[in-house]
């Protein structure tokens, strides 16, 4: 019987061409991904570099409702604000939102009569009404509606989270067709001129290893607000004690009434309850008069919640007054709800009081929201989503030029099928902890089969 033995030139050739065979089925997936991903990508990508600034922009867009001349200490009190708004458009306040600095009108909210929701800005130094918007109707809660695709619903909603899943394998993917294998072009260096096809192709490694980072951590941090993956960590971090964090009194009356169905609060807050206000016996008789919003708003104050804060006034004869504030600084992340008839504090929550998970989550929002390190985190971020942009369209621009007339040009299949496999049984790790990412996966896998 002869042995045969392979020679050392076969076993290069074996490797090679299983190389060749991995590489194949890595690009193939990352070609995919990119297919689905790369125009949530740009939308994102601009949308997010346009809201790092929303302050700046909507003072400057607005400046006629939002801006007034300074003025120290002459603000009058919240209640006359409030009926000077009222005066102007007539209906019931709901929130009242102090001037946050000397130069900023205080927003009013009003439901009309007509059932409509206005923001009535008003002079807090003369009470002159400046003007009024739709409720949440500046141009920079268009963006965050743009961004965040909200007004197209749940459906929407779990798409963004499948490309935010998504986004994050194709940056694992392309780091492994970047990989320098001895060639040095198109690691940090751009070939060729933009008619070439290189060049498009260098474009698009050399600014995606650059941004890649970026992309992941944005792809992390923007995953708390998704409708499966973040209401599920939602659920696991917060999900007892009448939604808030354990730890946090809540020994006091409970209303059905979620915080987040009345004001914009933070991911740790989405499921916390709002408490009850009860009318308590005082000299043998019960309290049945409001302290009202000049007194609430002086005990906030006295509270100490940061610049910027808002109040949510009670809706009914058992709601409370609510005092939150979402600053820069997380340590002043603050709600507080009064009991409308003695103004007692009820629950006082701040960002300390989160779990772990809770304020690591709560730091990565900040931090991808532009807030926790000031200039700095809005250019930085602003910057990698002009990169961002650049990387997305120059892979369309690659995959146009490669791409033969008339068909959709799938990078070549492995000749060993079992590596495209092989790659998909890594890729569904990540798909085990984004289910809605594994499930396109798997529908992807059986298309392509």
């Amino acid at each position: 019987m002869e042995n045969s033995v392979a020679t050392p030139a076969a076993s290069a050739q074996s490797r090679g061409l299983s190389n060749i065979d991995l590489y194949r089925a890595v690009w193939r997936w990352h070609f995919y991904a990119g297919l689905l991903v790369l125009p949530f990508m740009i939308l994102l990508a601009v949308t997010g570099a346009l809201y790092l600034f929303r302050d700046e922009i909507d003072q400057f867009l607005h400046a006629d409702l939002m801006r007034v001349e300074a003025q120290q200490g002459s603000a009058i009190a919240p209640e006359r604000q409030t009926a000077a708004a009222l005066q102007g458009y007539p209906g019931e306040v709901f929130k009242y939102v102090p001037a946050a600095a000397e130069n900023l009108a205080t927003e009013v909210d009003i439901k009309t009569d007509a059932g409509e929701k206005l923001a009535v800005y008003v002079n807090p130094n003369s009470g002159a009404v400046l003007g009024a918007m739709d409720y949440r109707g500046s141009v920079m809660w268009f963006i965050r509606k743009l961004h965040s695709l909200e007004k197209l619903g749940p459906i929407a909603n779990g798409a963004l989270e499948i490309a935010a899943g998504l986004s994050i394998l194709l940056v694992i993917t392309g780091t492994y067709l970047w990989w320098p294998r001895g060639q040095n072009g198109g690691v940090m260096k751009i070939r060729g001129s933009r008619r070439e096809r290189v060049f498009w192709r260098d474009l698009h490694a050399v600014s995606g290893v650059t941004v890649g980072g970026f992309i992941l951590f944005l792809a992390i941090t923007g995953m708390p607000w998704s409708i499966v993956w973040g209401d599920k960590v939602n659920e696991l971090a917060n999900g007892n004690n009448f939604g808030y964090p354990a730890g946090v009194r809540v020994d006091v009356p409970m209303s059905r009434e979620r915080l987040s169905e009345r004001v914009q609060t933070s991911w740790s807050l989405e499921q916390a309850q709002i408490p009850s206000s009860v009318q308590r016996p005082a000299n043998g008789q019960n309290i049945t008069t409001p302290i009202g919003l000049d007194q609430a708003v002086a005990r906030f104050d006295a509270l100490g919640l940061a610049p910027g804060y808002s109040v949510n006034l009670p809706s009914s004869s058992e709601g409370v007054y609510t005092g939150s504030v979402y600053p820069d600084d997380l340590s002043q992340q603050r709600v507080v709800h009064l009991d409308q008839y003695s103004g007692r504090v009820l629950i006082d929550m701040n960002y300390a009081d989160y779990g772990p998970l809770g304020r690591g989550l709560e730091w990565g929002i900040n931090v991808h929201m532009g807030q926790e390190f000031g200039i700095w985190n809005q250019v930085v971020l602003a910057l990698a989503c002009v990169v961002i942009v650049i990387f997305s369209v120059s892979a369309g621009v690659m995959w146009w030029k490669r791409r033969p007339s008339g068909k959709l040009g799938v990078p070549p299949l492995p000749q060993n099928p079992r590596r495209l496999w092989g790659v998909l049984g890594l890729l569904m790790i990540g798909g085990i902890i984004f289910p809605l990412v594994g499930a396109t996966l798997m529908v992807i896998a059986i298309v392509d089969f």
